[in-house]
């Protein structure tokens, strides 16, 4: 089976879906591998660096020409790369990140296209799955770059020093949200030397918080049904996310830094931080909102801009992980090559057995919305169940 590796079409998009690293176990699981001329220069990786580890290097007609399974990061996303739907049918295989849950209605290209479509976004949350969570691979990086972000914007110094000329204080962080972004935004100030506070609506990261040396908001809050199945938060009521704000508010101000991460799968994300808690912040004080993409969770969030109100630069960072391509195509690259392996047995890919990962992601296939998860998005009813003998 082959297997096509294109230069990324997304805005900004600096990422490469495999570095040469990757092309020997994808070689071992049967897979050849052509490569898009300059598709890795971008992130920091040559052409002879491919072609010394077995890969053929060709022009994107003949990688799109020879190659059925095609391997992208964001190039698909929400229908995006309208050239590349076109030459698309139904012996195609992508695997991406195609932003099912956010942009579903723009993906109806790709699924009139025939295309078996799998979203590494719908990967089920298991064990098994774990070598292959881009999604969380993508939120080490974001989470690291955005205390980077904030250090460089923040008028201060980071950490306490004792000078000659006096005691400098360490600046105050508080990290919103305690998924993989947060916690490696907490562990990341608190290696710069901040005072480090987190909060989540989910108790259970408590002690994950905790063992970073950072020290847990707790709020007065029903938390009981704040996690789902699969460790995400849940989205709660408008009344549940008022409470909250009133009671963040003093936190906020108080800090010298905050990073929000919060954010629902498929849904937008809660504003946690209104324009009032805002102007009630210092001057000089640095928001970072990684939930830009998805509506923010600082009210006055300008995705892709960094705007100042009342002495306060507020960030919306949008793609962060493109900004650090080298690493994050490294990471990414080994969660998709390990996701081939497991789908492609013998040289062809097993699309019909009882495979929960293969199945869970799996988003569109011969024309139809496969993903029960979307189906709902979308408004469609659910698939019949196979009959069994």
């Amino acid at each position: 089976m082959k297997a096509g590796v294109l230069k990324e079409t997304w805005p900004g998009e600096t990422r490469v879906a495999a570095v040469p690293a990757a092309l020997p176990p994808l070689g071992k699981a049967g897979v050849e591998v052509l490569v898009e001329r300059g598709a890795g220069e971008a992130a920091g990786y040559l052409d002879a660096q491919y072609a010394e580890k077995g890969a053929t290097l060709a022009d994107r007609a003949a990688v799109l020409e020879q190659a059925r399974l095609l391997l992208t990061v964001r190039s698909l996303a929400g229908g995006h790369d309208q050239d590349l739907l076109r030459r698309l049918g139904r012996e195609h295989v992508v695997v991406g990140f195609l932003d099912p849950l956010q942009r579903a209605r723009e993906l109806t290209p790709l699924v009139q296209s025939g295309t078996t479509a799998f979203a590494l976004e719908l990967l089920p949350r298991i064990t098994r799955a774990q070598s292959m969570d881009a999604l969380s691979s993508m939120a080490t990086v974001v989470g690291y770059k955005a205390v980077l972000l904030a250090a460089d914007v923040l008028p201060k110094m980071m950490p306490m020093l004792m000078t000659a000329a006096g005691t400098v204080s360490p600046a105050r962080v508080l990290v919103i949200g305690a998924g993989v972004a947060g916690l490696q935004a907490i562990a990341t100030a608190r290696r710069l030397g901040a005072v480090v506070e987190a909060y989540d609506v989910r108790p259970a990261v408590k002690d994950q918080i905790q063992s970073l040396g950072a020290r847990f908001v707790e709020l007065p809050l029903p938390t009981a049904a704040a996690e789902d199945k699969g460790g995400y938060a849940k989205a709660q009521d408008e009344d549940f996310y008022r409470r909250q704000r009133e009671l963040l508010g003093r936190v906020v101000a108080d800090s010298d830094v905050v990073i929000g991460t919060a954010a629902v799968p498929g849904r937008k994300a809660p504003v946690l931080v209104t324009g009032d808690m805002v102007r009630a912040m210092r001057p000089g004080s640095v928001i970072v909102d990684l939930a830009a993409e998805q509506g923010g969770n600082c009210e006055l969030t300008v995705g892709g801009q960094t705007v100042v109100r009342d002495g306060v630069s507020i960030l919306g960072p949008l793609n962060l992980a493109a900004a650090l391509p080298f690493h994050a195509s490294q990471l990414y690259a080994k969660n998709v090559s390990n996701f081939v392996a497991n789908l492609v047995k013998n040289g062809e890919p097993q699309l019909d057995g009882p495979d929960e990962i293969v199945r869970e992601t799996m988003l569109a296939r011969g024309g139809e919305v496969t993903s029960g998860r979307v189906r709902e998005v979308l408004g469609l009813p659910p698939l019949p169940v196979p009959a069994t003998a």
